[in-house]
């Protein structure tokens, strides 16, 4: 069932997700911290490589991110964790300014928010060519390491930036990251991968479209999405 259209003229304020959502999921660049992580995971649990990451992707769907169930489960430092996970190479994500003039058009603030951190976040703004066009980028320290999905994540950053939900939209690649935001009043925007997408490190559950009322738009181009935007 395609979600039914909802105007988005009144928005005055845009957050965005990073990871795969301002950058296509097929340039593969998560796919390398994906990696980095299943690695980490090995070296805390001692576990092997398929163990390791079967609980990887359970901390993942579960606690929001990998690194909330490891710090809840194992007590890791998040700033050890976060500094080797995001020492990867940036290239695969290539300049896109289409992307960056639709959202600098975009009338009113924007934003980042994300369960990466700060540091990841620019080299990404850098390499697509839009580290200017955002107002801020809110990041998993700024959300005392709780993450989307949970509704702290979302609240603080709404607070923090005076942000009114019901004149602001999230722009998201995973459905569960849009229940909070549909719940408090945003528009929702799922961003997703060209149909027929598949990558050995990434589960079916993460490229999941909806037809549920949380999602309020799917797009798979973000700038076109932005471009001709009802």
């Amino acid at each position: 069932m395609t979600p039914p259209i909802r105007s988005l003229s009144h928005i005055t304020d845009w957050v965005f997700d990073l990871d795969n959502t301002l950058y296509p999921r097929e340039c593969n660049l998560f796919a390398q911290i994906d990696s980095r992580i299943t690695h980490y995971v090995m070296d805390v649990t001692r576990l092997d490589f398929e163990a390791a990451r079967a609980l990887q992707k359970s901390y993942y769907r579960d606690f929001g991110t990998t690194l909330n169930g490891l710090m809840l489960k194992h007590e890791i430092d998040p700033d050890h964790f976060l500094n080797t996970v995001h020492a990867i190479d940036y290239s695969p994500v290539a300049a896109h300014p289409d992307l960056v003039d639709a959202i600098r058009a975009l009338p009113g603030r924007k934003f980042i928010l994300t369960n990466g951190d700060t540091g990841h976040a620019r080299s990404v703004l850098t390499r697509l060519g839009g580290a200017d066009i955002f107002e801020h980028v809110h990041d998993i320290r700024a959300m005392t390491f709780v993450p989307k999905p949970h509704r702290s994540a979302y609240d603080g950053f709404l607070a923090l930036h005076g942000i009114d939900p019901t004149s602001a939209v999230m722009f998201d690649d995973l459905e569960k990251n849009l229940v909070v935001p549909h719940e408090i009043g945003m528009a929702t925007v799922q961003v997703v991968a060209d149909a027929g997408y598949v990558h050995e490190q990434v589960e079916a559950w993460e490229l999941d479209r909806t037809s549920g009322p949380h999602v309020h738009h799917i797009t798979d181009n973000l700038a076109r999405f932005l471009r001709e935007m009802p």
